[in-house]
């Protein structure tokens, strides 16, 4: 009796072992598929990929973005600026990876909107393209055009001191729902001395082209 006994034990024992030996394996599997074939290797990635897009790559990219469908009343209107185009890349595994792509960001001023795209240069199609309410930052165009439009207005000309100049022009953005810059998009013209000393602030509605208010500098 005691060694039937024994044996069922010994029995008992191995049973239970076998599960353990196909956790232990189950836990090889997962590990070997986690750092195994499928995982690229970044460091062969093409570095030129990061070069700053050329002239040629910028129109390019214009030109595929202007004649996707989805952006035809903007390209028909042409009452847009163009913020920014830069080069974009993107990591293995995804599909966009290795390819020539280029984001623009631009601002619809006929439908007040944002405008973010990726451009496939290679393949010449729009692969992303988003249509916001954000305010992108000003447009070395758009500033030009906010102090020009600040110098030649009355109001403004008329509170200018002798050696007042445009300092700087901010994107401008109003606080209150009651102002216009809160949902139009604007700029703030600072004038001032060649000291340093500003004297006089006027905002510029960019989608009228006209300004909106003449703030003094301390009031601001």
């Amino acid at each position: 009796m005691p060694r039937a006994v024994a044996s069922q034990k010994k029995s008992k024992v191995a049973k239970a072992a076998k599960p353990k030996g196909k956790v232990a394996a189950k836990g090889n599997g997962k590990a070997k598929a986690k750092g195994g074939k499928g995982r690229a290797d970044v460091s062969l990635s093409d570095p030129t990929l990061f070069d700053p897009l050329t002239p040629g790559e910028i129109a390019d990219a214009l030109r595929t973005l202007t004649e996707d469908r989805r952006l035809g009343s903007m390209a028909k209107v042409g009452r847009y600026r163009v913020i920014c185009t830069e080069p974009l890349v993107t990591k293995p595994p995804h599909p966009m990876a290795g390819h020539r792509l280029a984001r623009v960001v631009a601002y619809d001023y006929s439908s007040d909107r944002a405008v973010d795209a990726c451009v496939d240069l290679d393949a010449g199609v729009v692969t992303h393209l988003e249509f916001t309410r954000s305010q992108p930052m000003l447009s070395r165009d758009e500033e030009a055009l906010a102090a020009s439009i600040a110098m030649v207005d009355d109001r403004v000309r008329s509170k200018l001191s002798m050696g007042d100049i445009p300092q700087m022009t901010m994107h401008y953005w109003g606080r209150s729902s009651k102002d216009m810059a809160y949902s139009r998009r604007s700029a703030a013209v600072v004038f001032g001395r060649d000291s340093g000393q500003a004297t006089i602030v006027a905002v510029v509605d960019l989608i009228d082209n006209t300004v909106t208010q003449v703030v003094p500098a301390e009031l601001w």
